[in-house]
């Protein structure tokens, strides 16, 4: 998740004031509670469960650089506990009868598929009023972002209430938008730190040298890529439905059929294939619209591109930089067919 919080000269709408005030006013409000990792480490106050994950997350951020080759500076080496549970909340919206996302757009970072907030309260008014306008909407609780290498991100208290595993992921995605960021793709810089983060991870969990560990993620894994298959299949079959020339009231009705479709086969997934696991329930539970749809297609639809170009590079982190720094260099359309035919490349081996 990429911020826009920087530049706020020359906007002059009240909505894009008041949007970039609280996006300023929430990023600062983040820095005054950062502190060095190191600081808090040595204070006989700091909880000792704090103590262990601060101490790991140094180490993961050590072997972001040493090992993956990601930027070296001084972010997640600071630690802000915000007090509550998510530290962004982040909107995806698209017409009705339309996977075409809407943009948001800032200075220097290009548009955007998603916006964020620091408050949960304007993201939902948000969400309301772009409902009233007839877009299927989403909003998202996001546990960290990237300023793109603008400031020192902090370890935060939201991306501590898992595993070690989802802490290194968010760590090594997060770098990865330092490492190269596309003004404008959104698909391409999500895929890309996507990317980087499984990449990461998987490196990582071999080299603490603990089988069991590295089994879980990779359960979890093949559980995660089968749900976004099962998306990304729905998501083909309705682009097809919104394109029949058909009355708006028949399309309505056989986008509702083929939610119900998705339900169903999600269901069937988890008797099948993942022996009643449930992980995904509360994900099918509510708001299942082309948005939160968009917001899977947005991260993953390009991540076998850039695992593709990985194994081309020999497994190497600073040779797969430079390859991915090369496309990234080409036009939009030519960017996204090299992608797509790297893409193809990776499915078809699998």
């Amino acid at each position: 998740m990429v911020l826009a919080v920087f530049f706020t000269q020359g906007l002059t709408a009240c909505s894009h004031i008041s949007y970039y005030a609280q996006a300023v006013g929430g990023h600062w409000e983040v820095m005054r509670r950062s502190q060095p990792i190191e600081t808090i480490l040595t204070q006989p106050e700091t909880p000792e469960s704090l103590r262990h994950y601060l101490g790991e997350a140094l180490k993961i951020r050590a072997f972001a650089h040493t090992a993956l080759k990601l930027p070296d500076n001084r972010s997640y080496t600071y630690y802000a506990d915000l007090q509550r549970s998510s530290v962004l909340w982040s909107i995806f919206a698209t017409p009705t009868l339309s996977f075409t996302p809407k943009q948001w757009c800032a200075p220097f970072l290009g548009c955007m598929s998603y916006r964020g907030y620091f408050s949960q309260q304007d993201a939902q008014q948000l969400a309301t009023e772009l409902r009233a306008q007839d877009y299927d909407v989403y909003v998202a609780n996001i546990s960290a972002y990237s300023t793109v290498g603008w400031f020192n991100d902090p370890v935060l208290n939201t991306m501590l209430d898992s595993s070690l595993t989802e802490l290194a992921a968010v760590i090594f995605h997060e770098l990865a938008h330092q490492q190269l960021y596309i003004a404008g793709d959104t698909a391409f810089n999500e895929s890309f730190a996507v990317a980087v983060e499984e990449l990461g991870v998987t490196r990582w969990l071999l080299q603490r040298g603990k089988p069991e560990e590295l089994q879980q993620y990779q359960v979890a894994k093949q559980r995660q890529d089968e749900f976004k298959r099962l998306i990304l299949s729905s998501r083909d079959q309705l682009q097809q439905i919104y394109q029949r020339p058909v009355p708006r009231a028949e399309l309505l009705q056989l986008k509702t059929q083929a939610f119900e479709q998705l339900k169903q086969n999600y269901a069937a997934l988890k008797k099948d294939r993942w022996q009643g696991y449930r992980g995904y329930d509360r994900w099918f539970e509510k708001d299942l619209n082309n948005a939160k749809l968009l917001s899977v297609v947005t991260y993953h639809d390009l991540v076998p591109a850039f695992h593709a170009l990985f194994q081309q590079q020999d497994q190497d982190f600073e040779k797969f930089y430079q390859a991915v720094a090369q496309i990234a260099q080409l036009p939009s359309a030519q960017r996204h067919q090299k992608l797509q035919v790297l893409k193809s490349t990776q499915s078809s081996e699998n």
